[in-house]
């Protein structure tokens, strides 16, 4: 059993690793994954040892924000806290297949990968995931919205990876899709409500665009 001095570790590990972030993906974001996650396996089962780790490490080697191989920055945390080896090769594994990747995504193979999934997806959804939305585009320069400029649909990770758009149109490309690729049922039902709010967000966005109200 991992101790609670461990997790305590973790997170100052990921404050210190993510400070002067402002694209959405800081220490904050991990902790709400991590408290998500810790919410949905109390409904649904799993390792919580392994889905804490993997919730708090999961953006540690981030292609968007570090540039690492193999997970050197979750695994060199794991290795100075002492996590045995078949933890560590759990929680990389889970943290390997939880990423958003358009039509190349994968369902994990875990319950603990589909949960950590479910609450990273969870936080870029609802209120705080517009917040997120437009922190992101804002810290690469991307315009809030461009009248006529239309979105991709069915991109695989390729051209996910690669392709920029404005923040309006990065709703249509990933963020009202993941309601329906929630896992669980918890995660589901947590789903309903941050999409509804996404959907009243865009029609008050629009109608405020086009000087309507």
């Amino acid at each position: 059993m991992v101790s609670e001095s461990v997790f305590d570790a973790a997170k100052d590990y990921i404050r210190d690793l993510f400070e002067g972030d402002g694209s959405g993906h800081d220490y904050f974001h991990s902790v709400r994954v991590h408290d998500v996650a810790v919410t949905i396996q109390a409904t649904e089962g799993g390792d919580l040892d392994v889905i804490r780790l993997a919730a708090l490490l999961h953006d540690a080697d981030d292609r968007k924000l570090f540039d690492s191989a193999d997970h050197d920055n979750a695994r060199r945390f794991m290795d100075d806290n002492g996590i045995s080896d078949d933890v560590q090769e759990r929680v990389v594994h889970v943290i390997s297949q939880i990423s958003f990747k358009g039509k190349d995504s994968v369902v994990p193979d875990s319950l603990e990968g589909k949960i950590v999934q479910d609450a990273d997806r969870l936080d870029a959804i609802g209120a705080i995931g517009i917040g997120r939305a437009f922190a992101y585009g804002g810290s690469r320069s991307r315009p809030m919205h461009v009248p006529g400029q239309g979105f991709l649909e069915d991109m695989d990770a390729e051209t996910y990876y690669s392709h920029e758009n404005t923040t309006i149109n990065h709703f249509y490309e990933k963020l009202l899709l993941l309601k329906d690729m929630m896992n669980t049922p918890a995660a589901r039902d947590m789903a309903e409500g941050r999409h509804r709010f996404m959907e009243s967000f865009l029609e008050e966005f629009y109608a405020e665009w086009d000087g309507q109200r």
